[in-house]
């Protein structure tokens, strides 16, 4: 699954499929310590696509972040200069 896709999906589409992708993870790496995997590429596979969405709930997270600082700015930003300049008037 591309990045693209993942990105286009809700967060509980991407919790879900985060879930499942984990779960299966797990019976492969079982599997691969008590027999031969079929595909050994696949647990390679699986531990990429959960990297990605990973990414992509970070990459959400930093999202909103920013959205919520800039907002806090526009409304506390006149504080902070003001306080910056009236201490530095007062260090002269």
């Amino acid at each position: 699954m591309k990045a693209s896709e993942l990105r286009e999906m809700s967060g509980e589409q991407l919790q879900a499929t985060l879930n499942d992708t984990i779960g299966s993870l797990f019976k492969l790496r079982l599997q691969s310590q008590s027999a031969r995997v079929e595909a050994p590429g696949e647990i390679r596979r699986m531990r990429r696509l959960i990297a990605r969405i990973r990414t992509v709930f970070r990459e959400r997270e930093l999202v909103s972040a920013a959205g919520a600082e800039a907002s806090g700015a526009e409304t506390a930003g006149g504080e902070t200069v003001g306080a910056e300049t009236a201490s530095a008037e007062t260090a002269d």
